[in-house]
């Protein structure tokens, strides 16, 4: 039998250390999708399709690595969407003001079995421009697109 080296010995003790790793493999998703009925139902309007749209399209590009196969669903129903009326660079009178989204993203295995919770909030500083018509738009997609983002790391 050779003798035990320097580099045999740590690369045994690499192998080890990397294979619980490497069994925990990342969670794959079958789909994802955004439920916004909530803020359709209390009249956010245009705006819950652009929520829906904007971090449906983010939520695909963050999870692209693990979307596929059989895993569950991804669903986020989206609850609440605030857009603040005093976006000033995002400096208000007492401090700074901001725009947030709120929500419950679900892992729905087989028999709609719900087999994972993440509530989550996510809140940017209102940066914009009132007089700009398009503003309560790019602010909806800005906190939409965080939301995802936020969820990505809160599910890794």
């Amino acid at each position: 039998m050779p003798p035990v080296t320097r580099r045999s010995l740590l690369a045994g003790l690499a192998a080890l250390a990397a294979g619980p790793a490497l069994a925990q493999l990342p969670l794959a998703v079958s789909s994802v999708s955004v439920d916004v009925s909530h803020l359709r139902a209390i009249g956010v309007g245009p705006l819950a399709d652009l929520v829906q749209a904007t971090m449906t399209d983010e939520l695909r590009r963050v999870f692209a690595d693990r979307i596929g196969g059989s895993g569950p669903r991804l669903v986020v129903h989206v609850t609440t969407l605030h857009i603040s009326a005093f976006a000033n660079q995002g400096r208000g009178l007492r401090g700074s003001v901001s725009d947030s989204i709120e929500g419950e993203a679900l892992l729905i295995g087989a028999g709609n079995r719900v087999v994972g919770r993440y509530p989550q909030i996510a809140s940017v500083p209102a940066h914009g421009t009132w007089y700009d018509p398009l503003d309560n738009q790019r602010r909806t997609e800005r906190v939409s697109r965080v939301y995802a983002q936020w969820l990505r790391r809160t599910i890794s």
